[in-house]
């Protein structure tokens, strides 16, 4: 089956050549779709130099900062376009190692979303302050307890779709961003049927570069949670 890797970056031209020789090392034949929100630092010049020489590599260039969630969603939509049968998703800045990418591989032989978890096996996060640690952890019991979803990690990035799912889920639909996002993608996975498998990984903070994270993000995904919960009672009735 064909898979390529989406990977969303803003200001990531210290990472981002990394990244892809790292994932190829690993998997040599698996493409790679760089989505860039308009880098002044360059980082699209950057890839858009190294596709003269590597046909595994795309790139889409955005007009500017638009967004994780839309990104992603833009990357999925041009891999769904391109014919690909698995998608994946993960960061530029080494937080998700690039060798755990043939274990994703091998599980989308059977399930239809792949998580690279945190949390399915203990806490296995590297660098983090123990206030962002105590807020991902509790973020994630919250959205388990409102949504029923039977997912440790539903806030994570590292992840693979078999196209034949994410083809049903409307993606001109979506708007949330961040933690919101990677909870209503695997939201909707869920109420399709998907058949999901949580692949314990250990999360090492960025290596370099700047964080993205911020309290909108937090509170997006806080009240996305309740407009999911109620969507789904008021179309479907409780569940």
């Amino acid at each position: 089956m064909k898979s390529i890797v989406c990977i969303p970056t803003y200001n990531e031209s210290d990472n981002i050549l990394r990244i892809i020789d790292a994932i190829h090392d690993v998997v040599a034949d698996l493409h790679v779709l760089v989505i860039d929100d308009g880098s002044p630092d360059g980082t699209a010049d950057l890839v858009r130099r190294r596709m003269t020489t590597d046909e595994r590599i795309y790139l889409i260039e955005r007009s500017g900062k638009l967004g994780l969630g839309t990104a992603y969603c833009a990357g999925f939509a041009e891999a769904l376009k391109l014919g690909y049968d698995r998608i994946l998703q993960m960061d530029a800045d080494f937080s998700h190692d690039p060798k755990e990418l043939p274990r994703f591989l091998e599980a989308a032989e059977s399930y239809d979303l792949i998580i690279g978890s945190r949390y399915v096996s203990g806490v296995n996060v590297i660098n983090w302050p123990m206030s962002r640690l105590l807020l991902s952890w509790f973020a994630n019991l919250y959205t388990r307890t409102i949504t029923r979803m039977p997912i440790a990690d539903a806030t994570g990035g590292f992840k693979c779709f078999r196209s034949d799912v994410l083809s049903k889920i409307d993606l001109t639909a979506i708007r949330s961003n961040g933690y919101a996002f990677q909870i209503e993608m695997n939201y909707r996975a869920w109420r399709l049927g998907a058949r999901i498998k949580e692949l314990p990984i250990i999360f090492v903070d960025r290596v370099s570069g700047e964080s993205k994270m911020s309290k909108n993000i937090v509170y997006e995904a806080a009240w996305l949670v309740w407009k999911m919960k109620l969507i789904t009672i008021i179309t479907f009735g409780k569940r």
